[in-house]
């Protein structure tokens, strides 16, 4: 997809405005977006106390984390497979 080909799409996380720029379908980036707001709000719902800037950023670390989980787990799958294969 060249530059100009790529998409725009303004969705709402934590009653904030955001645009998307990329080349993701736009179902995909209002789905992503609807799942960074719906982490922030059960974050912000164990921890009132937490500024945006804080609420983000453990936003951040715990979706880091559950990828990471993710990633280890896909990891290990795949290695068991290449064991049965052999």
């Amino acid at each position: 997809m060249a530059q100009d080909d790529k998409t725009r799409v303004t969705v709402e996380i934590y009653n904030k405005n955001y645009t998307i720029v990329g080349n993701e379908d736009t179902s995909h980036v209002r789905l992503i977006a609807s799942q960074v707001d719906q982490k922030m709000r059960e974050i912000h719902g164990a921890n009132q106390q937490l500024t945006t800037t804080e609420l983000a950023v453990l936003t951040a670390v715990n979706t880091m984390n559950d990828y990471m989980k993710l990633k280890e787990a896909y990891a290990a799958l795949l290695g068991s497979q290449h064991k049965k294969e052999d």
